[in-house]
């Protein structure tokens, strides 16, 4: 049938009618308006929050992924890249998983269980595996404190409810009553009042997940939120971005002041609108150890009836113990109108084992969001407090006896110690010409760049001494944590950064080192290749 008949159809007349119909006409602009709406309140929105310098960032790095992803499917584009990651993965597994032919791999279960006597030899010769020397106070972070006495404490705690279960607690009660106390002291440290609830969870991340998680449960019921967003710095901690993947909720990051390193208000005030469920600051933040306006959120918090989680994992007793060691902070606790949850790492520094945090909210009405609960479950009537069903309740103990034995007295002492080491610290980069640091840390933390040389030229050559510092990026940095190994070494280390300036200075070093090139590569490729290589650094861990 030609073409002309086919057209000429009353089918196709009819369609054609359709198509011209006004109404028909009238809903394609309606859509059309909508999407031109949306788009340009998502621009505008951007635009207003991120200013013009970054928001010309972001697109030109859009841009850029979405052009390394079209070239990813030229094929021999595609195998290059493989190849290239390929070698970045073998050498990353070559550094975090070397294989030494003198040294057993285990891949399967032995066919007659190890004595004691070989199981204790075989415990001594993992331990003594090469690694950084943080017995002596070379790490940042990582290792909070280096007391036999409260390390054997807690072993023992452990050893004496290693088969306790806080999931049953009518079979351990002696957990279950070890975590209510846990959580009661810590939220009186933070002020809490009288009707706040608190969960112990297994570390800062948990407790971050479990609070977006949570508001974004009162957003959805009390404020009918279906699209939940948080809007935090972009110095918040990665937990953050964690729940929002996890959680299907939006992370609006603000930035931060460049001379401050705090979160820039005016852009927190901009970016809230009516699907913010929770803001987000930090006391102190990790890259730069700054502490957040948290007065200036709870009052937005406050206006726009929304959240706000102060994130303390990291600050944990030492901001709360620095006003009695005699170290003046800005608010920052539940004494701030607005604040609605709180999260504090026990095991950094209330010094108790690894796996331990607590998450506190200002009301229990709100802690109830965090719960889940499920009442027709065929195995019974099913409820938990956080992630975890079954937690180890020797953490529970371990953190109760080291917060036990150390007491008020204690953390005083050791916050005037810390906090101490890191003014020190603090003063002696200020006082090398070439070095700057960023804003104004409180507490234990201390960033730095240099004004002349490569700042992660200056870490290889601190790893070259045996110092374990952090790297950062967006600005590029190092920073130094102050613990107690740490502030126990802060003359060696105030030493040897001397010496290494000083190499620098006087043209003794010109190579760059591993540090140097591999964020300097992560600063000119796409972030999904960085992605790659840091899931070829996860891999790596997990082979024997």
């Amino acid at each position: 049938m030609p073409v002309s008949s086919i057209l000429a159809s009353p089918t196709s007349q009819m369609i054609q009618a359709y198509l011209n119909n006004p109404r028909l006409s009238n809903i394609k602009n309606i859509v059309f308006i909508i999407f031109v709406y949306k788009l340009l309140s998502f621009l505008n929105t951007t635009f207003l929050v991120h200013g013009p310098n970054r928001t010309y960032r972001e697109v030109k790095a859009y841009l850029a992924a979405l052009a390394f992803r079209c070239a990813k499917m030229v094929p021999s584009i595609k195998n290059k890249l493989e190849t290239e990651l390929g070698k970045a993965a073998k050498d990353i597994e070559d550094k975090v998983a070397p294989q030494d032919d003198n040294f057993p791999r285990y891949t399967t279960l032995p066919k007659h269980g190890f004595s004691e006597e070989l199981m204790n030899k075989e415990l001594a010769r993992y331990s003594e595996l090469p690694h950084t020397r943080w017995e002596e106070g070379r790490v940042s972070g990582a290792v909070y404190h280096h007391n036999k006495v409260l390390s054997d404490l807690s072993a023992r705690a452990y050893r004496t409810f290693s088969s306790a279960n806080p999931l049953h607690p009518e079979v351990f009660p002696g957990v279950r009553k070890m975590e209510a106390e846990v959580c009661a002291m810590v939220s009186a440290l933070f002020h809490a009042g009288p009707d706040a609830g608190a969960v112990m969870t297994s570390g800062g991340t948990e407790s971050i997940l479990m609070s977006c998680k949570t508001h974004r449960e009162w957003g959805k019921a009390v404020k009918g939120i279906t699209k939940p967003e948080i809007v935090a710095p972009v110095t918040i901690h990665a937990a953050f971005d964690k729940a929002a993947d996890y959680f299907g909720m939006k992370l609006i990051h603000v930035p931060i002041d460049p001379v401050t390193m705090q979160a820039d208000m005016n852009a927190v005030r901009k970016a809230i609108n009516k699907n913010t469920v929770l803001l987000a600051g930090s006391a102190i933040n990790y890259p730069h150890g700054v502490m957040d306006d948290i007065v200036g959120m709870g009052k937005l918090a406050k206006k726009h009836n929304i959240g706000l989680h102060v994130d303390c994992c990291l600050g944990s007793f030492m901001v709360a113990f620095a006003e009695k060691a005699g170290y003046k902070l800005p608010a920052f606790d539940f004494r701030v109108p607005g604040v609605t949850a709180i999260s504090c790492d026990t095991h950094k520094y209330g010094f108790a084992p690894k796996g331990s945090s607590i998450i506190m909210y200002h009301s229990k009405a709100l802690r109830r969001f965090q719960y889940f609960k499920k009442g027709d479950w065929p195995g019974g009537i099913y409820a938990s407090p956080s992630i975890a069903g079954s937690r180890p309740g020797a953490l529970i103990a371990g953190c109760w006896a080291s917060m036990m034995h150390i007491g008020e007295e204690g953390y005083i002492k050791e916050a005037k110690h810390i906090i101490g080491a890191q003014i020190k610290v603090r003063k002696a980069i200020e006082a090398m010409p070439s070095l700057y640091v960023y804003g104004n840390p409180m507490t234990s933390v201390v960033a730095f760049n240099s004004k002349k040389y490569n700042i992660y030229d200056i870490s290889d050559q601190m790893s070259k001494r045996g110092w374990h510092l952090s790297a950062l990026q967006n600005p590029p940095g190092v920073h130094f944590t102050s613990t107690i190994p740490s502030a126990d070494a802060s003359d060696e280390f105030i030493t040897d950064l001397q010496e290494v300036m000083a190499d620098f200075e006087a043209g003794k070093i010109t190579e760059s080192g591993s540090t140097a090139g591999m964020y300097g590569m992560a600063a000119t490729v796409p972030s999904s290749v960085v992605a790659e290589v840091a899931g070829a650094f996860i891999d790596a861990l997990y082979k024997p």
